[in-house]
Order: C-alpha cells, then sequence, then structure tokens
C-alpha cells in the first residue's frame, strides 16, 4: 500500500489481477475509444495558476451533493458489473464510501442487489435506474430502493439502444459470459480473483434475476435485458418517474446546452454532464469540455455535476472550477477494486482527495467553495 501514489498505480495491479474480460469491460470505450480517450486528455490540456504567499491552514474539501453533505465534490458512480471485478465488489466500494464520507451510487445493473447493500452499509446510499419497457418492474425497483432508504435517485438517459463495445464482442462479455478456452485460461491466471468468487454467492445481476417473472439464471437473464432497454424512452417517462420516486432526482447522460434546459424543466435536482465514459457515441466531445456551456446555460437553475475521464484531485479540481457542484468516478474506483477489494478503493479515494487538497492549496485556495475559474490559466480551458 505505501508504494501505491496515484490512480494509474492501482490500474497497473488491477489489470493483473482482474481477468481480462472484466477489465477490458470496465477500461475500454466504444468503437474507436476516441471519446473515452477525451475525457482524460482534455483535462489534461487545462493549466492551473500557481499562487504563492497565501494563507494556506484550515483547508476544507467539504461541501454538499444535492443537499447531501459529502468529505469532497466526489460521489461513487454507478458501474454495472461492479461484483465482477472483486467478488461483492458493490458492498465493498459502499463500505469503503462510507467510511471516507461520500455517496455511493448502485447500478441497476449490479451484482449486490439492493437489499445486499443495504444491509452491508449504515448510510444512505444512491441508486441509479434504467428505464425498461416493463414499467412495472421499474416501479418494483424504485419501491425496492425507498425501501432501502436511498436517498437519492439517478436516472441514466442515455442508454437507451447499447453502443458497440469491441473489447467486450471479442471478449465473449455476455450474460452469462462465454467461457471459451482463452477465457478459462485467462481466469486460471488469476487465483486471488477466483478464490474471491468461489467464496460469494453472488455472481448474477441481484437486482433482477429473481425479481423478474421467467427470469431466474443467468441464462434466462440475457434473452429479457436483450429486448428491455427503452428506445422509446422520452421526457414525459422523466416526468412520470419523478413522480413515482417522490424524492431527490439527479439524470445523468446530459452532453447539450438544450438537452440540459430541458432537464431543468422538469425539476430535477441535478443533472451529471456525462458521455457513459465514452462507452456509447464515440466521436462526442469529452465531458470536461462540454461542461463550461451547460453551467452556463443552466447552472442558475439546477445543480451541475459531471463525470468522465476524472482520474486524480487535480481533474476534480478543475471541474469545480468550470462550475461543476459534484463529480463522479468510475473507472478510478473500479482500479482500487479490482487491485485490492475495499482497501483498494479506500486507497483511491485517499489518494484523491490529497490530491485535491494539495492541488487546492497551490492554487491559493482554502476551501472548496471558493474554486472558481479564476484558479485556471486563461486560453486552457473551455469556454
Amino acid at each position: 500500500m505505501t508504494v501505491i501514489t496515484t490512480i494509474e498505480d492501482l490500474r497497473q495491479l488491477a489489470r493483473r489481477r482482474v481477468p481480462r474480460m472484466f477489465y477490458d469491460y470496465a477500461d475500454s470505450g466504444s468503437w474507436t475509444e476516441s471519446t473515452y480517450r477525451a475525457n482524460e486528455d482534455d483535462f489534461q490540456r487545462i493549466k492551473l495558476r500557481q499562487r504563492v504567499a497565501v494563507n494556506m491552514e484550515g483547508r476544507s474539501t467539504t461541501t454538499t451533493m444535492v443537499g447531501i453533505d459529502t468529505a469532497m465534490p466526489v460521489a461513487i458512480a454507478p458501474t454495472g458489473l461492479t461484483g465482477m471485478q472483486h467478488a461483492d465488489g458493490e458492498i465493498l466500494a459502499a463500505r469503503a464510501a462510507e467510511a471516507f464520507g461520500i455517496p455511493f451510487t448502485l447500478s441497476t445493473m449490479s451484482i449486490c442487489s439492493i437489499e445486499d447493500v443495504a444491509a452491508a452499509t449504515t448510510r444512505p446510499f444512491w441508486f441509479q435506474l434504467y428505464v425498461m419497457r416493463d414499467r412495472a418492474f421499474i416501479e418494483r425497483l424504485i419501491d425496492r430502493a425507498k425501501a432501502a432508504g436511498c436517498s437519492a435517485l439517478m436516472l441514466t438517459l442515455d442508454l437507451q439502444i447499447l453502443g458497440q463495445r469491441h473489447k467486450d464482442l471479442k471478449n465473449g462479455l455476455s450474460a452469462p459470459p462465454r467461457l471459451t478456452i482463452a477465457n478459462l485460461l485467462n481466469m486460471m491466471t488469476r487465483p486471488r480473483w477466483c478464490l474471491g468468487m468461489l467464496g460469494t454467492k453472488r455472481h448474477q445481476f441481484g437486482n433482477i434475476v429473481g425479481h423478474v417473472s421467467g427470469v431466474e439464471d443467468m441464462g434466462s437473464l440475457s434473452e429479457w435485458t436483450a429486448r428491455q432497454f427503452d428506445p422509446k424512452l422520452n421526457w414525459g417517462d422523466v416526468e412520470w418517474i419523478k413522480k413515482c420516486w417522490g424524492g431527490k432526482l439527479i439524470l445523468k447522460g446530459i452532453q447539450d446546452v438544450e438537452d440540459a434546459r430541458l432537464a431543468a424543466d422538469t425539476g430535477a435536482d441535478a443533472i451529471i454532464v456525462s458521455n457513459h465514459g465514452g462507452r456509447q457515441l464515440d466521436g462526442a466531445e469529452s465531458s470536461i469540455q462540454a461542461l463550461p456551456r451547460i453551467v452556463d446555460a443552466v447552472g442558475s437553475r439546477i445543480e451541475v455535476h459531471m463525470d468522465g475521464g476524472v482520474r486524480s484531485g487535480q481533474d476534480v479540481l478543475k471541474a469545480v472550477a468550470l462550475g461543476a457542484r459534484g463529480t463522479y468516478i468510475g473507472r478510478a474506483f473500479l482500479y482500487g477494486l479490482g487491485a485490492m477489494g475495499q482497501p483498494g478503493v479506500a486507497k483511491a479515494l485517499e489518494i484523491i482527495h490529497k490530491e485535491l487538497d494539495l492541488t487546492m492549496a497551490f492554487c491559493g485556495r482554502t476551501r472548496i467553495a471558493d474554486v472558481d475559474r479564476s484558479i485556471l490559466l486563461p486560453g486552457t480551458f473551455p469556454t
């Protein structure tokens, strides 16, 4: 643990410990992966203004996201198949987030169920919802999230159809995964992962299997999910879900100013500027490029958050400087999880927080609430 100092260190360790098909699922984008790469690369083009002779004592990164106190403007993003990066992965990540004092978001397509995570934690977590054709199932999911005490619902809007992800197709990633000779041989080289999976009963999508008539195993699940993502999703569905939920609502997947205005009109509590980690529309602009225009358009009406490419505390600071009230980490925590389980997630959060705190100080700020575009070098950031 003492030699791990960056998220990249965790990524390299996860790559050695997680079977290829599941590592590639987390660490890849769609088609040419140009948007996936741009999410990271565009952060590096933004330069910071160093300030000196400023009192750096008493620093604080604490803030709120949708009215919920958080130790820094970071939440754990919803990621599918998290429990295949490490046994019981969602539970372990939720515990690490709770201990650190940031929100954890559970995906609809998680391995551990809503009830599993609720039983393993004491702090309310958030639940991410995909819109399925089966509206009765959606209502039951929302009711289960309420029963589990979830404090916010995150509705993902950019997965009406699935982007083509070449690595997943080549690796045979499906439900259930294709256990080809190549995949089996690769798994045999990951003994820590295999032992962990042998020690847990959670190997399938816990929010779905057993909760839908006719879906009792991974085989029937594959058939069900193939026809369930709803390409007809519209703003009327968002209004219906908001009414069914009745609590704090976050809309994820906004990249366009016009869509941001429509999202703000729904009365939701926050939007997330996101391109699904570069896993949907390849060729879309990076999230950090889209962020300032959306903040300028609707930031006075609704909280604007962002995800995509956040790999460091400096990335968090740059996003906040450009108007984000919060950021989300997906791959960064997955690398930690795949590398070392719960301690790995905790390490990822520690790294990001330390980088955020130190960089904020070097830029002459002691409170995250005082960070704005003036800490950035003019001409290096999008407007």
